[in-house]
């Protein structure tokens, strides 16, 4: 009888869904939709509605009409450099949220958690040097003589990476030190 009761407080104790790693599971799903988002988000940098650039494209409105001029922003590597590590990290975190899903879906606990905390962790590190890359790179060599501000694509991708090192995070935790939490 008492091999019954320690294998039934042994399920209940490995279980997958220990609210840590549900947290971490929201946390890397929260991190991928804001990259996502500032991957597409047409307003990374923008100055009084006469200029604005993306990790696409740069536009630009001349003071003597109402169109809009655009170029494409792949032909400066510091541009293309952003963008390949921006989608390297997005990419990092679209596998281990898939990995997260699969471990919680089929129930193993231990075997992929160190696999996701560290994919994501490689993912904070590729995100932060393009977030850090991007406005050093653009104030040396883009010239505006107007006031300018970096935008809410680029805080998305900031936020992105937040909440990726806060999944990596979580999914370090070890729950069996962590009991009183559940």
């Amino acid at each position: 009888m008492s091999s019954a009761v320690t294998e039934t407080e042994e399920s209940a104790r490995s279980s997958p869904l220990t609210p840590l790693k549900l947290v971490g599971l929201v946390c890397v799903f929260l991190a991928l939709c804001l990259d996502v988002g500032a991957v597409m988000s047409p307003a990374w940098v923008t100055a009084d509605d006469q200029y604005y650039l993306s990790l696409w494209e740069s536009c630009w409105k001349p003071a003597s009409t109402d169109d809009w001029q655009c170029s494409s922003t792949l032909g400066s590597d510091w541009q293309v450099a952003t963008l390949a590590l921006l989608l390297g990290g997005g990419a990092l975190v679209l596998m281990s949220f898939l990995v997260a899903l699969v471990a919680v879906c089929i129930g193993t606990r231990r075997r992929f958690y160190a696999p996701v905390a560290f994919m994501l962790f490689a993912a904070v590190v590729l995100q932060a040097c393009s977030l850090v890359l991007y406005p050093i790179k653009f104030i040396e060599s883009i010239n505006l003589k107007i006031y300018h501000e970096f935008n809410w694509g680029y805080g998305l991708g900031w936020g992105g990476t937040i909440f990726s090192f806060g999944g990596g995070i979580l999914y370090c935790l070890n729950p069996k030190n962590y009991e009183e939490y559940y």
